[in-house]
């Protein structure tokens, strides 16, 4: 009546299938360093809010690879001590960024520089 059933070649035991997809815990802070290291390779480090791509418009400020990438550095940098809203600056041109969004939310001149006071920042980058 009843035949017994061989095995069927391409099917894998489950005890083998149970060991192979077994995935190791990932230590505690290792998921978020991962994490944000994929992140950093998909999405641009820093962006101009549109107000600041008109001030710079406006102010003669030259962005290019060299400042996105000096920018960008700041940013991490920042982050590392825990700044929230800094003030990225040189000789000739500052930038307020909100550091969580990696967003510049405006840009002045040097002559623009001399005037202003610098308010609603919790840290200071000199771009290098």
């Amino acid at each position: 009546m009843a035949e017994r059933i061989s095995s069927v070649q391409g099917i894998t035991p489950v005890e083998r299938v149970q060991q192979v997809g077994r995935v190791e815990p990932v230590g505690r802070g290792q998921f978020g360093a991962m994490l944000r290291q994929e992140v950093k390779v998909t999405e641009p480090a820093i962006s101009f809010s549109k107000h600041a791509q008109s001030r710079a418009a406006e102010r003669g400020i030259q962005v290019d690879d060299a400042l996105m990438g000096q920018l960008a550095d700041s940013v991490e940098r920042a982050q590392a001590k825990g700044a929230t809203n800094i003030l990225a600056f040189d000789a000739t041109r500052a930038f307020i960024i909100n550091v969580p969004h990696g967003r510049v939310i405006t840009t002045m001149s040097q002559e623009e520089m001399e005037e202003n006071i610098f308010t609603n920042i919790d840290g200071a980058v000199l771009l290098k």
